[in-house]
């Protein structure tokens, strides 16, 4: 039986996650300064812990402001739809259909939805950081990238397929209760589609996986981004080309670290063989 409820979010709003960061930052500075005991144990966790609470920060307070009206949210939905069907990628009312009449499955893609995205990255991290701490920066560095990239977008408004009026769309979350936002009330969250930072991150954090690990399991993390792109669009939150968009800016925030990363290295590299040359290897002046 379907129903209208509400579901409780358990994502934290900016101004917590502000607070959480300030918190986090401050902790690291007080313990930064310690050599031995279990205070220079925990100092670089909390760093990294509040550089990751700071981007969170940021995600949720771009989704509370835009560049644009939100007026045009609904017609950019409809272009991007109508851009889809010319190039020929598949319906995704389709694709919700599947799962429609279903309600246990319905039930468990929108917490799959709500919870998964960050709750897998948070996971993630704190294993690359433990067991592959340097590859850690590297990876941490393109998650940064991928976050700044996929906000700049969003804060041009699109709304998601779910909130498109006539397109035969089903919003799974608010039939079951599971819905994060107020459903008398269309805010400037909900109307932040294009890209998608549920594919980009469930993506990137596969890449990273395959890429860092040499356990012969690893390849069964593909299956989190297969989930997600379903999830995503079977919920009526995504359009395919959101999913495409976030891939492709994931590519370039690599391709754009992997650059900074190697110049930078380069500059080092050039400041030691300059110090390191000593007077008497310098030639003498004619």
């Amino acid at each position: 039986m379907r129903d209208s409820g509400a579901m409780q979010s358990v994502q934290l709003d900016w101004h917590q996650t502000a607070v959480l960061t300030v918190g986090l930052a401050g902790a690291g500075i007080a313990t930064a300064r310690a050599l031995t005991g279990w205070r220079a144990k925990v100092a670089p966790y909390l760093r990294e812990t509040a550089i990751i609470a700071g981007l969170y920060t940021l995600w949720q307070l771009a989704g509370s402001v835009s560049f644009l009206g939100s007026g045009d949210a609904i017609s950019r939905g409809q272009t991007l739809l109508r851009w889809e069907r010319l190039v020929d990628l598949p319906s995704e009312a389709r694709v919700q259909r599947l799962i429609d009449g279903h309600s246990l499955i319905e039930q468990a893609c929108n917490v799959y939805y709500a919870v998964m995205h960050f709750t897998g990255l948070g996971i993630f991290l704190v294993w690359l950081f433990i067991r592959h701490r340097d590859r850690y920066p590297f990876v941490r560095n393109v998650l940064a990238a991928l976050t700044a990239a996929c906000l700049l977008l969003q804060l041009i408004p699109v709304a998601p397929p779910r909130l498109l009026p006539g397109g035969g769309f089903i919003d799974t979350a608010a039939i079951h209760g599971q819905s994060m936002y107020n459903q008398s009330l269309l805010t400037v969250d909900q109307l932040a589609a294009m890209p998608s930072v549920h594919v980009g991150w469930s993506v990137l954090l596969a890449w990273a996986v395959i890429t860092v690990s040499s356990s012969r399991y690893r390849w069964w993390i593909v299956a989190h981004p297969a989930i997600t792109v379903f999830v995503v669009v079977a919920t009526a939150n995504h359009y395919w080309a959101d999913g495409i968009v976030a891939v492709a800016l994931l590519v370039a925030s690599i391709l754009a670290v992997r650059l900074v990363t190697t110049l930078s290295r380069d500059q080092v590299g050039g400041r030691v063989r300059v110090n390191a040359v000593t007077p008497a290897e310098v030639a003498p002046e004619m």
